[in-house]
């Protein structure tokens, strides 16, 4: 069986996506770790709708661990210079009014025109809905990080989400452990490849048509 991509690998290739000055927020869950993957020397602001902003990466039981501080995922993070508290009202103003120019979230599907299912599985009676919808509608750009397929091996990439919608037509690009796609008025093209997998064996676990893009290259990271 091929090796896809660990969800470090996912992480690290949206982390590129980043770019200095750009105010991001990262979704709980895998793309917490984006954070992990900053490229040095990029000024990137992030912000966890808990109410901090410009911090880094997350800390592991041998660093100095504060619990008060931690991230959207309650996953303790080390702050960078001139991070600032602030309460939820001001965090959500700050979605709201459009500030953030990235949120990262991660889901269980997202169907061919964007739309994104990520807070709420079919026959659960509650939800984790959280921030999911605000930043879904309120950040300038989302990019999802999710593994291609269930543990059934089932599409996440989807012509039309049969889970509870958590937002329509927000999803601009998609990072799978098998591919980079950008969902467009045109269709969901296929951007970059894992590598050793081909657009054939990504559309093979893909359900909606996949556009191949002219400069379809393997994945960066």
């Amino acid at each position: 069986m091929k090796q896809r991509l660990t969800r470090e690998l996912i992480c690290l290739r949206i982390a590129r996506e980043l770019r200095d000055g750009m105010y991001v927020n990262l979704g709980f869950g895998m793309p917490t770790m984006v954070s992990n993957f900053i490229p040095p020397g990029e000024d990137i602001i992030l912000h966890a709708e808990n109410g901090i902003l410009n911090y880094g990466e997350t800390l592991t039981l041998e660093d100095d661990i504060d619990d008060d501080l931690v991230n959207a995922g309650c996953q303790p993070v080390k702050l960078v210079t001139g991070a600032c508290f602030f309460d939820l009202a001001t965090s959500f103003g700050m979605i709201r009014g459009g500030h953030i120019d990235i949120t990262v979230l991660g889901a269980y599907q997202v169907s061919e025109k964007g739309d994104l299912a990520n807070w709420q599985l079919p026959g659960q009676k509650i939800g984790g809905i959280g921030g999911g919808m605000e930043l879904a509608f309120g950040c300038k750009r989302v990019i999802v990080a999710m593994e291609h397929t269930t543990r059934s091996n089932n599409p996440r990439i989807v012509r039309e989400c049969s889970f509870p919608i958590t937002a329509r037509g927000v999803v601009k690009n998609i990072v799978t452990d098998l591919a980079y796609f950008s969902v467009t008025p045109e269709g969901l093209v296929l951007e970059e490849t894992a590598p050793g997998f081909s657009p054939e064996e990504i559309q093979s676990l893909t359900e909606p048509k996949l556009l191949i893009s002219p400069e379809l290259k393997e994945l960066e990271l």
